[in-house]
């Protein structure tokens, strides 16, 4: 037996088991007194946790879904903040303004007054899902329904991209003039250029896309799954698929260091720290 190359083969299994040990920590709890959420998104300029409630039915056009204010410890601030929208879903903030998804059209809210300024219809759109702020201004909305990803530019809302590429497309992610693109999948487009570039298969449906101050990728499947992705290395954090609580859009908020967690079905958000 050779002694050496037991040793380094024990010492580079212990590395490989121990180097991804990150975990889930409850931080805090809602309790079950939002109407399924879907989304959720911190403001840090405003220090408000904006939570999407769909109020029932994600398909349904039915005006009964609203915007909750939650602060930053989880209470609630704002119940009904703002009002009148059917199935909000992803949501992001630019220059004073939160752009939510709400089936086939992107709602523009005025932060500052708690108001609807415009309702932008996707012609052809069946489920606008999840929306991500670019830098240069872009607001993007993917359709998990019809493979496109919708772009709000100067006031026109057409769509940007398509294809079998995007098949399952919901989680957005944007960073330094690049869209990330979550399905079965974690894709990155060039804003510029739209070229795409497979970063990691085997995501088995991603809902929200998002990093960490490390600028590690993490991510939920709305069954009940949260993943971490380091280094090529997927560690599962989460999974609550047999108690059928499940995990949508998840946001991570980076000032807070926490990742935000709504439930739907289950009625909460869950605030965690990622421990390693």
């Amino acid at each position: 037996m050779n002694l050496k190359k037991t040793f380094i083969g024990v010492f580079i299994l212990f590395f490989s088991l121990n180097s991804y040990s990150q975990k889930l920590v409850e931080v805090w709890r809602t309790g079950p007194n939002m109407k399924t959420p879907e989304s959720v998104y911190y403001d840090s300029d405003n220090q408000v946790i904006y939570v999407a409630n769909i109020n029932e039915n994600p398909s349904e056009k039915d005006g009964n879904g609203f915007i909750t204010q939650l602060n930053p410890d989880g209470t609630v601030k704002k119940m009904e903040w703002v009002s009148g929208l059917s199935a909000p879903k992803g949501m992001a903030v630019f220059e004073g303004k939160l752009y939510v998804s709400d089936i086939d059209e992107l709602i523009e809210i005025a932060i500052d007054g708690a108001k609807i300024t415009n309702r932008y219809p996707a012609p052809g759109a069946i489920f606008l899902n999840d929306v991500a702020a670019c830098g240069n201004g872009t607001i993007f909305v993917s359709d998990s329904r019809t493979n496109k990803i919708h772009a709000l530019k100067d006031d026109e809302f057409t769509v940007w991209k398509e294809g079998v590429e995007l098949e399952g497309i919901n989680g957005l992610y944007t960073e330094k003039g690049k869209l990330y693109i979550g399905s079965q999948k974690i894709q990155v487009a060039d804003v510029k250029t739209k070229k795409l570039i497979e970063l990691q298969d085997d995501c088995q449906g991603i809902d929200g896309l998002e990093k960490d101050n490390e600028g590690n990728f993490v991510f939920s499947n709305w069954p009940g799954r949260i993943f971490y992705l380091e280094d090529g290395q997927m560690t599962k954090l989460w999974d609550s698929t047999a108690e059928k609580i499940n995990t949508a859009d998840v946001f991570f908020a980076k000032e807070l260091n926490l990742l935000l967690v709504p439930t739907f079905f289950d009625n909460q958000v869950v605030a965690y720290k990622i421990e390693k």
